[in-house]
C-alpha cells in the first residue's frame, strides 16, 4: 500500500477544512438568526396592526346622558375620543380602560348597566377609546406599551372637566397592564430620588392622583398580554412566543417588561381584582398569586373575587349581578 494513501492516527486536519466547516456553521447559524428576525418582526407587526373594533351604535335612551369629548394622548400626536358621564356631587371619576381588540364600551350594551351603577353610587365615569381602537386615531396597538400614555391622557382630560380632586382606573385585560405603566411612570407624591422626564414633570398630577384600582384579569407581567397570543396563533410561536413582545415593547419606546403583580402589591390604594377560574390566557393560578399577595400586604384595602365557569376577562358575562355586586361594596367600602 502507497505510503501516500494511509493517514496516520492522530493526524491533524488541514486548516482549510477547518475554515470552510467553521464557515459552514457560521452561514448556517447567519441563515437561521436571519430567519428568526424575519419571523419575530412579521410577527410583531401584524399583532400591531389589529382592525379597530367599531363603537356599538346605542340608543340614545339607553345611555345615561354624557358629554361627547376628545383630547390628545401624552405623546401629544394622538386624538382619542370619549365620553364623560356626570353625577352631582361626585366621590370621584372612574376611567374605564379597555383591553386590546375593545373599545370604550368594553362589555358591549351591557357596559351601560355598570356606568348607571357608577353614577348612582356618586361616581362619575369616563369611557373613551385608546389608540387605535373605537373612535381614536391611531394605526397601531401596543398592547400597553403605548396606550399608557393614553391613559396618562385621560387622567389630565378628566382633572380639566371634572370637579373630582383624583380618578379610579378601571382596567379591564390588558387594559390593566395600560393603567399600572402609567401609574409606575408617574411620580410619587413628594419623591425626590428617581428621575422623570421632562413631559412628566410638567404634569400638574402626580401618582397619589390615581385614589384605586378595579382590576379584571391582570397579569403577573406586562409581556403576558401577547406571549399566549404568540404561541397559539403564529408559526413558530413557542420559539418567538419571548422576542415577539420584545419587538413591540422597542417598537412603543419601551424597554421593561413590568412587573405587574409588584406593582399591584407595593401600591397602598385600595385595590380590587375579578377574575375567572378557568383563565387559561393569563392562567387563574397566576391571578391567585398576585391576590395572595396583594392580600399578604395590604388585608384591609384589598377585594378580590374568582367567578366559576369565566374564562379571560368573561368575569361579568357569567355573573354580571354579583360583578357588580362586588364592584359597588368594593367602592362603597373604600371611598366614601
Amino acid at each position: 500500500m502507497s505510503k501516500g494513501l494511509t493517514k496516520r492516527p492522530g493526524a491533524r486536519i488541514p486548516l482549510q477544512k477547518i475554515v470552510v466547516r467553521l464557515a459552514q456553521v457560521f452561514s448556517i447559524t447567519a441563515v437561521l438568526l436571519i430567519a428568526f428576525i424575519i419571523l419575530t418582526a412579521g410577527s410583531a407587526n401584524t399583532l400591531m396592526k389589529t382592525e379597530k373594533t367599531p363603537v356599538l351604535n346605542i340608543p340614545s335612551n339607553i345611555l345615561p346622558p354624557y358629554s361627547p369629548t376628545s383630547f390628545k394622548s401624552f405623546d401629544k400626536q394622538t386624538i382619542l375620543s370619549g365620553w364623560f358621564f356626570k353625577t352631582s356631587d361626585p366621590i370621584s371619576t372612574i376611567i374605564v380602560v379597555h383591553g386590546t381588540d375593545s373599545n370604550r364600551m368594553p362589555f358591549n350594551v351591557e357596559t351601560v348597566d355598570l356606568v348607571q351603577d357608577f353614577l348612582e353610587a356618586g361616581y362619575n365615569v369616563f369611557l373613551f377609546d385608546q389608540r387605535n381602537s373605537g373612535e381614536s386615531e391611531g394605526m397601531t396597538t401596543g398592547y400597553g406599551y403605548m396606550e399608557w400614555k393614553d391613559v396618562i391622557g385621560a387622567i389630565d382630560h378628566v382633572r380639566k372637566i371634572s370637579v373630582t380632586t383624583d380618578v379610579i382606573l378601571y382596567g379591564i385585560g390588558s387594559g390593566c397592564s395600560s393603567s399600572l405603566i402609567a401609574a409606575d411612570k408617574l411620580p410619587e407624591s413628594g419623591e425626590t430620588e428617581k428621575e422623570y422626564s421632562a413631559e412628566i414633570n410638567e404634569l400638574a398630577f402626580d401618582g397619589s392622583y390615581i385614589a384605586g384600582f378595579i382590576l379584571d384579569s391582570p397579569a403577573k407581567m406586562s409581556d403576558d398580554y401577547v406571549r399566549p397570543i404568540v404561541e397559539s396563533e403564529f408559526v413558530m410561536g413557542f420559539i418567538t412566543q419571548y422576542s415577539v413582545p420584545y419587538a413591540i415593547r422597542i417598537s412603543a419606546g419601551e424597554s421593561e417588561n413590568l412587573n405587574l403583580a409588584s406593582e399591584i402589591a407595593r401600591t397602598s390604594v385600595p385595590v380590587c381584582i375579578l377574575y375567572g377560574d378557568r383563565d387559561i390566557f393569563i392562567k387563574t393560578s397566576l391571578i391567585d398569586q398576585i391576590v395572595s399577595e396583594r392580600i399578604r400586604l395590604h388585608p384591609n384595602n384589598t377585594t378580590s373575587e374568582k367567578f366559576s365557569g369565566a374564562g379571560y376577562v368573561e368575569s361579568y358575562t357569567i355573573n354580571p349581578q354579583r360583578y357588580r355586586e362586588i364592584v359597588r361594596e368594593f367602592l362603597n367600602s373604600h371611598f366614601e
